[in-house]
């Protein structure tokens, strides 16, 4: 059965999406039987997009767009609606995070986010978010296109060495994160460094902190508690977290050297057979 509920396009992006859609579906005369079949999907996900109850996904985007000669509108639409789909005390820092210029972050417990594969994301998202879990893994893997741009931030990230002995999402899951984060040695904007664990005591011990910094807007300290976000421009918060993120990076192995560490747990902690794992 065709669902024809009105959505409020002013509501939400993804509202706006739906409507958007309908329109230009209607415009070209198409069912939504129709129009499924050219974008080889069913009319039920059709209408479900359309009445704002499943968000759709980019590549959706990019089919309807060429489906219905929109010159774009649905590609470039698709981070907003995604965007929206972000817990709303995190939107804020995700804005920001996308005009940076510079990111240098720390990670006591997780691969940052910008890094994560989807099924690592997936593990990590599904402990406190099951019923919206493949809209949030959208989200963060929409996030990660900053890094696909012409112009890049220069990333920085020092992970604490726990993250890569924790088993998120089991053995397959992390042993291609960890073959994921050995990727980004090839890439000329990315710089990843482990933090041993024999560094014992260091800066970072209050936690994980991002710094962001900007061609015209002052530099931006963001940390995170359980269901909420900080950012500050406080100068001296600054001074102190870049001064302790420089001992961080003093601390942390060189690149070579986190690279070589990374293989090690990915061969002995994760194996190269599925299922394979030493304790």
């Amino acid at each position: 059965m065709v669902n024809i509920r009105n959505l409020d396009p002013s509501a939400s992006p993804l509202d706006y999406y739906g409507s958007e859609l309908r329109r230009l579906r209607e415009e070209a005369k198409l069912g939504q039987a129709e129009l499924g079949s050219i974008l080889y999907c069913t009319a039920s996900l059709v209408g479900q997009i359309e009445t704002a109850k499943k968000v759709p996904t980019r590549q959706f985007s990019e089919r309807v767009d060429a489906a219905l000669l929109t010159g774009g509108v649905f590609s470039r639409l698709i981070g907003l609606v995604l965007k929206s789909q972000l817990p709303t005390w995190f939107q804020a820092y995700a804005e920001m995070e996308a005009k940076a210029t510079y990111i240098s972050t720390y990670q006591s417990q997780l691969v940052y986010g910008l890094l994560q594969t989807p099924e690592y994301a997936r593990a990590v998202l599904s402990v406190d978010n099951p019923g919206r879990l493949e809209e949030l893994v959208a989200a963060r893997m929409e996030r990660q296109r900053i890094l696909d741009r012409e112009h890049p931030p220069v990333l920085c990230v020092v992970l604490d060495e726990g993250t890569l002995h924790r088993p998120i999402g089991g053995v397959e899951v992390m042993r291609n994160q960890l073959a994921h984060l050995l990727d980004f040695l090839k890439h000329p904007w990315v710089q990843v460094q482990v933090l041993p664990f024999e560094a014992g005591q260091h800066s970072g011990l209050l936690g994980s902190f991002n710094l962001l910094r900007f061609e015209d807007d002052p530099d931006i300290l963001y940390t995170e508690s359980y269901d909420s976000g900080h950012m500050t421009a406080n100068s001296q918060a600054i001074r102190e977290r870049s001064v302790g993120y420089a001992r961080l990076q003093a601390s942390a192995l060189s690149r070579e050297g986190s690279a070589a560490l990374i293989e090690s747990v990915m061969r002995e902690r994760y194996g190269h057979q599925s299922g394979t794992a030493v304790a």
